[in-house]
């Protein structure tokens, strides 16, 4: 029992970490939103707005990775509802990066910058889904049959 204790917590310090980082981001974007306006090669009000609204979908998105470290291992969906976002978010980063036209360099540094935040993000959640996965008293995972 002590060591399925020591799982759980440790993937809520998984979660958490993540968790941590994207609301940290989150805020950023929506309080302090003209810093990072010129990393998305926009300007004036306009570009306050789309950098906060960004911010605000930050915090939307988040809602099962809160769900998810309360308990990992009986909230499950939403660690995997939260790795399946990651993943989307990592792979559409990606194809993003690909896309951008030459010579936008400050565009480009920004996508780098969410995709390896998601790549690490991604490495944390996947992580959790192993740590906290249902094991026997040998360590063995349990398949459900149902």
């Amino acid at each position: 029992m002590k060591f399925m204790h020591r799982r759980k917590w440790l993937g809520r310090v998984l979660i958490g970490t993540v968790l941590f980082i994207n609301v940290q981001c989150a805020l950023l974007f929506f309080l302090q939103p003209r810093i990072y306006v010129p990393g998305f090669e926009l300007e004036g009000g306009m570009g306050i707005v789309y950098v906060r609204g960004i911010g605000l979908l930050f915090l939307m998105w988040n809602v099962p990775y809160f769900v998810a470290v309360l308990d990992p291992m009986k909230y499950r969906v939403s660690l995997y509802e939260a790795t399946v976002m990651q993943t989307i978010g990592l792979v559409g980063e990606t194809l993003l990066l690909l896309s951008l036209p030459v010579g936008h360099q400050a565009l480009h540094n920004t996508v780098r910058r969410f995709i390896l935040f998601d790549a690490v993000g991604l490495i944390l959640l996947l992580l959790t889904v192993w740590v906290t996965r249902v094991t026997n008293e040998c360590g063995k995972p349990i398949v459900s049959s149902s």
